[in-house]
């Protein structure tokens, strides 16, 4: 489904090998959380991709970076804390995709985007197929 709905958006987009059941269970357990069934089913089909200017991370990006935001000193002394989001991606210029996580769960499939420049968490889109979507078709700007 997801490497046909990519291909629809962009011919040209390549294809990472699927993610181990294993590495989709090391985000779960690193971050103690239930990953949203599209987000699992898209990294079991591709393990990340670059398309139509939206960069979605593999499963190992998706633990560092997450890791990084969480825990770097600079980020601590000028954003807001990064734990109430589970970031997947980036738009390639510092603004990153992600779920909000409220509760400790993510308890909704709604997907924000955080803004590098003045820290705001805003939403974007209702689910992860139709972010890909209105992204690839210019309905969301940022």
């Amino acid at each position: 489904m997801w490497k046909e709905l990519l291909k629809n958006i962009s011919e040209e987009a390549e294809f990472n090998e699927p993610a181990t059941q294993n590495q989709i269970e090391e985000i779960q357990a690193k971050f103690n959380i239930q990953l949203p069934n599209e987000l699992i089913n898209f990294l079991k089909e591709t393990n990340g991709i670059d398309v139509a200017g939206v960069r979605i991370w593999s499963a190992k990006e998706i633990i560092e970076e997450n890791v990084d935001r969480r825990t770097d000193e600079i980020f601590k002394d000028t954003y807001m804390p990064f734990d109430c989001l589970l970031f997947f991606g980036d738009a390639g210029n510092g603004d990153l995709f992600g779920f909000s996580i409220v509760n400790g769960d993510i308890q909704s499939n709604n997907i924000f985007v955080w803004n590098h420049e003045d820290d705001s968490r805003t939403w974007i889109a209702p689910y992860f197929e139709e972010f890909l979507v209105w992204w690839s078709e210019g309905t969301i700007s940022i």
